[in-house]
């Protein structure tokens, strides 16, 4: 063999014999194409299936049974049979249900006279779902619509009336019919994350390897002492960020504030705790600037983006990823933004959501000192 061959020989042993000491390298060759493969094969649907659809029936005749039972065997819709709108309304607002069928009391009478109507909401918040709800809906109702027609000798009728039926349309929380009103929100959380964990792992990793905590931790201060000092000028970033979103959202994107200024900043305040102390955790366990942002990054602002309900509906996907998708803290948070500022201040939904941030706070905070006093240790 040349010298040429036995000098690449030589140095190609080297870098395999480096590559294999250093697991980090490893992890991410082979890890991070794995886990991306994953997300984007299993976690990330964009079909609507089993969107749950209050379905109020105030005429209880077999015509007005029949108009319905379309989207009882419709794949995509799964109806949920409510009583009265105001039971219906209220589901709307806590989004256990994406729409509403509501069948009025004179529906059969006024389908005999060949001028029936049928009211349909849907949930505005995801532009694409509600139109894609809207046409498996009004999809429905045409062939009950056409069924009848058929029996009866009659003809369907042009849209917007669907045989004999007039489907009539609104979208909630959501007027522009706009995916911006969706999206913007949405970025609030993964910029909250990005500022909160992914930055945080970074700036004190690189620390680790400075030693500068190290120095810190023979001097009489408290390892308490250090976290709080690392968590306050980080949390301020983040305060400051999360203002000139909210400036953002309302002055360049015209994006509306429904619920109250109040709600929007508490819970941001608690999920900027969780995201913080996640990037000191992960910097802790790490030590080493590019590891940290590496698990940062496949630990919190991939998940955020693609499992948290920031591009599609958690309902869509299949159980193990919407479980956990469930475990993490940004999907809670995503579901408190978007409401806030699209539906309001629904405050069961509001109450139940940031008291889970509260234990994610309280569990990564205390996770955090056990790491650190270890590291003393």
């Amino acid at each position: 063999m040349s010298g040429f061959g036995t000098r690449l020989v030589s140095l190609t042993r080297k870098e395999f014999r480096q590559l294999l000491r250093d697991r980090s390298n490893l992890a991410i060759g082979i890890l991070l194409p794995m886990v991306l493969i994953l997300i984007f094969g299993y976690g990330m649907s964009l079909d609507v299936k089993n969107a749950p659809v209050a379905v109020v029936l105030e005429d209880s005749s077999p015509t007005a049974h029949e108009a319905i039972a379309g989207l009882q065997l419709s794949p995509t819709i799964a109806p949920v049979l409510l009583g009265s709108m105001h039971d219906a309304e209220a589901l709307m607002r806590e989004r256990k249900v994406d729409g509403i069928v509501r069948v009025p009391a004179d529906f059969s009478r006024a389908l005999a006279a060949g001028n029936a109507r049928v009211q349909l909401i849907v949930h505005g918040a995801d532009a694409g779902r509600a139109t894609i709800i809207q046409a498996y809906v009004s999809g429905a109702l045409a062939q009950a619509a056409l069924r009848q027609a058929d029996r009866g000798g009659g003809a369907g009728a042009a849209a917007p009336s669907v045989g004999r039926v007039t489907v009539e349309q609104r979208m909630w929380f959501n007027a522009a019919n706009t995916s911006t009103w969706y999206l913007v929100p949405g970025l609030i959380v993964l910029i909250m994350t990005l500022i909160g964990a992914f930055l945080t792992a970074l700036v004190m990793a690189r620390e680790w390897e400075r030693g500068t905590l190290e120095a810190l931790f023979v001097t009489p201060v408290r390892p308490v002492e250090i976290l709080l000092a690392k968590i306050i000028p980080y949390f301020a970033v983040g305060m400051l960020g999360l203002a000139l979103c909210l400036l953002a959202a309302r002055f360049l994107f015209a994006v509306p504030m429904v619920g109250s200024l109040f709600a929007v900043v508490l819970s941001s305040m608690l999920y900027l705790i969780v995201a913080v102390s996640l990037g000191l955790v992960i910097s802790s366990v790490t030590r080493n600037q590019f590891l940290a942002s590496q698990v940062a990054l496949i630990a919190t602002f991939m998940p955020s983006m693609m499992l948290s309900g920031f591009l599609f509906d958690l309902r869509n996907v299949p159980t193990a990823v919407r479980v956990i998708g469930h475990l993490l803290p940004a999907t809670y948070f995503m579901d408190l933004i978007k409401t806030l500022f699209l539906a309001g201040d629904v405050w069961p939904l509001i109450w139940r959501n940031c008291a889970v941030l509260v234990a994610y706070a309280v569990g990564l905070l205390l996770l955090a000192r056990l790491v650190t006093r270890k590291s003393l240790d």
